[in-house]
């Protein structure tokens, strides 16, 4: 607790806070169609590859609205970028109230929501600005576990839906966005780390830095995996086992718990133990995992295993993070904002893959597989990336240098 204390008192809670908040009903918005996809897929008949489809869409969508959205931050403000996401929100969901009707509509409305996942990079950076580099991590865990959104999309979606019917679903969502909005709007201070003596093109180094594009591919399988399976797992366990929609919901909810409160624990083991080290104990568990997961047990066993997947991939997450502001002290929200992009853009990839897998070959078994066979190619980049790092801007393991040992690592 007097650890926690002196943490809290390095930074700036109130703002930490609001970034947790804003972030939590962000990404809430953001898996909303996944939530409901068990509803649209039995209203316009949908098949497998129709649902990987229609729940990849959103995640791509949001990937690619994160890089711009940082690096607008650079130049507004976290504080003010936060706030005209959340306003955009606002109307995306007034729309998705009023006009949605059809499969086109919902594909529509999946871009639209994308806008909510735009939020990734500058809550992060909101969130740790305050904060000293021996805390990074644990204050990026602490934002990052807005992800919990997930667990309040696939608890309070079916219900909503199953009582109002699916559509008005978006109109509850409008609704909910007012309450981070106003926290925002009160409560948040833009932190002084914002360097703005950085060009554009000083900005956008990190799109073509070998760095840049280990991290995009490690958080393809930690966040993008994450995303991916907490969008699909409703349509997974309402096709697989027969259970009902809300009960889908329901066993979703228990693995994505997982995930988002263990990325504060990613964040703070990676500061103490450093965050390589914690990523190479990630990668044994979720590669492990999958592979079992593609075996299709029980439902119990599937729940247990699922959970364990999400801890692993939670943990993943929050030592990434710990590591990006050490890299990009200066300009972390738009190198958040780039690996966020790639790594939601990954996120894609299995509800694509586990639609075809069912389509193709009756089972869901190919997607889980095809992943950990991904996931097993990463982690070999990872272990060549970390003999280069160690020599040049993290110590062993991966944890902070001493402050008179710091690298200019923009310029890496």
């Amino acid at each position: 607790m007097a650890n926690f204390k002196t943490f809290l008192k390095a930074g700036h809670p109130p703002t930490l806070f609001a970034s947790f908040l804003y972030f939590d009903f962000c990404f809430a918005i953001w898996v909303l169609n996944g939530a409901m996809a068990p509803f649209i897929s039995e209203a316009f008949n949908l098949s497998p590859a129709q649902k990987g489809f229609m729940i990849s869409v959103p995640i791509m969508s949001g990937a690619i609205m994160r890089f711009p959205l940082g690096v607008l931050s650079q130049y507004i403000g976290r504080k003010r970028a936060a706030l005209v996401e959340m306003g955009m929100i606002l109307m995306a969901m007034t729309y998705g109230y009023f006009v949605v009707k059809t499969y086109s509509d919902v594909l529509a409305m999946g871009v639209l929501l994308g806008i909510a996942g735009a939020s990734f990079g500058v809550a992060l950076s909101l969130g740790s600005g305050w904060f000293p580099p021996q805390y990074k991590g644990l204050a990026m865990g602490i934002a990052g576990a807005g992800n919990s959104g997930t667990v309040l999309a696939v608890l309070l979606a079916p219900p909503l839906a199953t009582k109002y019917g699916w559509q008005n679903v978006y109109g509850f969502a409008a609704l909910t966005m007012l309450l981070p909005f106003l926290v925002m709007l009160i409560f948040a201070k833009e932190p002084p780390d914002r360097a703005d003596d950085h060009s554009l093109k000083d900005m956008l180094k990190c799109l073509v830095e070998k760095d840049g594009w280990v991290f995009n591919a490690i958080y393809i399988i930690t966040f993008g995996g994450f995303i991916g399976l907490s969008n699909f797992l409703p349509t997974f366990f309402h096709d697989q086992y027969g259970v009902t929609k809300i009960q889908a919901g329901q066993l979703t909810m228990l693995a994505a718990v997982m995930g988002s409160g263990v990325r504060i624990l990613g964040g703070h083991i990676s500061d103490r133990w450093g965050g390589i080290n914690s990523l190479t104990l990630v990668f044994v568990f979720v590669i492990g995992l999958m592979f079992i997961n593609s075996t299709v047990p029980s439902i119990v066993v599937t729940t247990i295993l699922l959970m364990l997947t999400f801890a692993a991939l939670g943990m993943g997450n929050g030592s990434l993070f710990q590591l990006v502001p050490l890299r990009w002290p200066a300009t972390t929200a738009v190198a958040g904002s780039m690996i966020g992009e790639i790594g939601a853009l990954g996120g894609g990839f299995i509800p694509n893959a586990m639609g075809l897998s069912k389509q193709y070959t009756g089972s869901f078994a190919w997607g889980f597989l095809a992943f950990a066979v991904f996931a097993c190619f990463v982690f070999l980049v990872l272990k060549i990336a970390e003999r280069r790092w160690t020599r040049t801007w993290v110590g062993k393991g991966g944890k902070a240098l001493e402050e008179s040992h710091v690298y200019q690592t923009e310029n890496v």
